[in-house]
């Protein structure tokens, strides 16, 4: 049944958007019907046109009717570029109303778009629909307001009074803009193996080394609004929508926008194998992210958390501890911790960056957070093992080059370096030329130096030339004047199915040494090749992966114990140092909201011994100086206390939002470590660790220690 004079239709502005009169325009959107009409009138003819098609078409719904309501709905729609009626928001008390308001505007026809300057552009239009079921009159087309938002007028003025720009700041409609914008994607194995398979196909000239990934980057080869609308439930409550479809806190105005979203990560467990009954991790936080126009982004983390965990983990944990006595842990990858109750570990986190793109080549990033270059599950060049820590990035996008440059500030937190009372300053500076030589073949050059704050020597400015060679530099700066590494990368994609990929990393090159056959002590070197299997024997979204690693002794170590490769005692490559060789395995594979993975880990590592009899360096642990070595040649991998790590964790999982990525999870955890002979530090044991929770999954955990 149609309700005609139970309409009251009109336009009116749209309020906290930048606005322009429709005089403005060169062409208002136009209707077959208004195609002869005269330039001055085709706003009517528009206007008159809608409006008799709303009146035709809208069904008063029953409920409605039967509720005797009155009241008023609005809808917020636009004409795009192709003439398309686009509804995008809709807000009714009734959601019979919404889904009729909806319906009415897809039986639309396309129109000839409106045009700014000779362009088809796109306008956006308020209607409010007042509903009072004893009204018939529809009053004429002159009094009737309406305002159009051309968003490509840059000239455009607000039509609001001084006085009233206090009311006119509020919420519109929120429109995600996260996946064409220059954040972050947050590094997550799990997440990044969702896009790996499109951004690695044959014929892409995508950079996938250098991470975390923009958005805007990752949006050219994968659809996210897509992968959004496959997974959002069908749920029409408030707490339904935040839950399991979209951010907790959405706001959205002219040219800016921004999210709020809490942060989960509670988790409850056993080890077997422990004294205590359980383990626990109980984080809470709050994230923050948005843009301010279309170049300038940020994003801040805080996390407050306590946790006690596995036995190992925990020995490892308090082995990396700072000196002063101000806490009695380090937690790998998160940062330092003080006690807290039974065993636990109080250890509060914040990371964060404001992210700035000032044109289509360059984005700049300056943050606390960590960085990883490689293909690889592990990077022997940069990783986010370490602590978070500050950072300001260059990346610079031409052709078939992306140029990373990366300054870092870290902490060396041992007693034996700190100078008055303070946790030792150094610096890092790198920088990852990525190139597509071929549509299959991509190489990389990387070079880093590490230098430290001695003599009032601060962050050395020489190291901000973004293209010079870093060992230049370090020559002539003195012996002591820095720590250089060198590395290479490739990736070769075999198929759009299979990619190989590897690394090589040079910390000392001396041709008679490496070639010399007596296996110096200064033949640092790492490698590392894997492959990579996407869609696995065609199942869709089974993803494999194998990888070998392995670095030689005294690698990423230096004479002067300040001047190593790492950052709050962990490295900032390899989580296990030096001195090792590993095989890694990988599964991963998800359907729809439904994840599961598998890894395994086997690994032969070289420690020290640590004792009355023999407290020699034999290559594994990167803090140590190279002065108190064991050996100059014979040396070789696994050297000292040798031990064999085997290690494997199945995790299944369902993601309760993919918005924020909160996902509530199951894992086991078996590790066995045996090495030749049981000391203080270093000691036959084995764990199965079983742990259960939900989790924001938007930082990579490693527990493969």
């Amino acid at each position: 049944m149609k309700y005609l004079g139970c309409l009251l239709l009109f336009f009116l502005p749209l309020a906290g958007i930048a606005q322009t009169s429709i005089t403005d325009l060169e062409t208002y959107p136009v209707f077959n019907d208004c195609t002869q009409v005269e330039f001055a009138r085709e706003g009517d003819c528009f206007k008159n046109t809608l409006r008799k098609h709303i009146l035709e078409t809208f069904e008063l719904p029953t409920r409605v009717i039967e509720e005797n309501y009155t009241g008023e709905a609005f809808v917020l729609f636009e004409v795009d570029r192709e003439g398309k009626f686009q509804v995008l928001y809709v807000d009714a008390i009734y959601a019979e109303l919404k889904e009729e308001l909806v319906r009415v505007f897809q039986t639309l026809p396309v129109v000839e778009p409106p045009t700014y300057n000779g362009r088809p552009t796109y306008a956006q239009f308020r209607m409010p629909l007042r509903i009072p079921l004893n009204f018939t009159n529809v009053p004429p087309v002159q009094e009737i307001e309406e305002q159009v938002t051309a968003i490509e007028d840059p000239t455009a003025a607000p039509l609001v009074q001084p006085q009233d720009e206090y009311d006119q700041i509020v919420s519109r409609p929120f429109r995600n803009r996260e996946s064409q914008s220059n954040l972050n994607i947050p590094l997550s194995h799990e997440r990044y193996s969702r896009f790996d398979a499109a951004m690695n196909r044959i014929g892409t000239n995508s950079h996938t080394a250098s991470k975390p990934f923009l958005y805007k980057d990752v949006s050219s080869y994968y659809d996210f609004k897509q992968e959004r609308e496959e997974l959002e439930k069908s749920t029409s409550s408030w707490l339904g929508r935040k839950l399991w479809n979209e951010h907790l806190v959405t706001f959205q105005g002219e040219n800016y926008w921004f999210t709020g979203d809490v942060i989960l990560d509670l988790q409850l467990g056993r080890d077997f194998q422990s004294d205590y009954d359980f383990t626990y991790n109980n984080t809470r936080g709050a994230v923050f992210q948005g843009g301010l126009g279309k170049d300038l982004h940020f994003y801040t983390v805080v996390f407050e958390s306590q946790g006690r965990f596995a036995d190992y983990f925990n020995r490892y944990a308090e082995s990396i501890a700072p000196f002063m006595g101000s806490g009695v842990a380090i937690i790998p990858g998160r940062g330092i911790a003080k006690e807290f109750m039974d065993g636990g570990y109080d250890y509060p986190v914040a990371e964060g960056y404001i992210s700035y793109s000032p044109s289509e080549f360059f984005d700049i990033q300056l943050g606390h957070g960590n960085n990883f270059i490689g293909d690889g599950y592990r990077s022997l060049l940069m990783s986010d093992n370490p602590n978070p820590h500050p950072y300001l990035k260059l990346n610079t996008s031409f052709w078939k080059l992306k140029y990373t440059n990366t300054w870092m500030s870290l902490r060396d937190v041992r007693e034996e370096v700190a100078g008055e009372g303070a946790y030792r300053t150094k610096y890092m500076a790198n920088h990852y030329l990525s190139l597509n030589l071929t549509k299959r073949l991509n190489i990389g050059l990387f070079e880093s130096v590490v230098w430290q704050d001695d003599n009032g020597r601060g962050f050395d400015v020489n190291y901000l030339n973004p293209v010079i060679f870093y060992r230049a530099i370090e020559f002539s700066t003195g012996a002591r004047g820095g720590n250089a590494l060198i590395g290479l990368t490739g990736k070769y994609k075999l198929s759009d199915q299979f990619n190989a990929y590897g690394q090589w990393i040079i910390d000392e090159f001396s041709s008679s040494d490496v070639f010399g056959g007596e296996g110096s002590w200064k033949n640092k070197l790492g490698f590392q090749l894997g492959l990579k299997y996407f869609n696995a024997f065609n199942i869709p979204d089974l993803y494999l992966q194998a990888e070998y690693n392995q670095v030689r002794p005294y690698t990423y170590s230096h004479n002067s114990v300040v001047l190593n490769y790492g950052h709050n005692n962990q490295s900032m490559a390899h989580l296990w140092g030096a001195n090792f060789r590993e095989f890694v395995a990988i599964a991963r594979y998800r359907k729809e909201r439904i994840y599961g993975s598998a890894k395994l880990v086997l690994g032969e590592r070289g420690f020290d011994f640590n004792n009355e009899k023999d407290n020699f360096y034999y290559g594994g642990d990167i803090y140590r100086s190279e002065r108190e070595r064991a050996l100059e040649t014979g040396v070789r991998i696994g050297q000292g206390n040798t031990a064999t790590s085997f290690f494997t964790e199945v995790e299944a999982g369902y993601i309760i939002n993919p918005v924020t990525n909160l996902k509530l999870f199951g894992s086991v955890i078996y590790r066995n470590f045996d090495p030749l002979e049981n000391t203080a530090a270093t000691f036959n044991n084995n764990t199965v660790w079983l742990n259960v929770g939900v989790r924001t999954d938007i930082f990579n955990w490693y527990f493969d220690y």
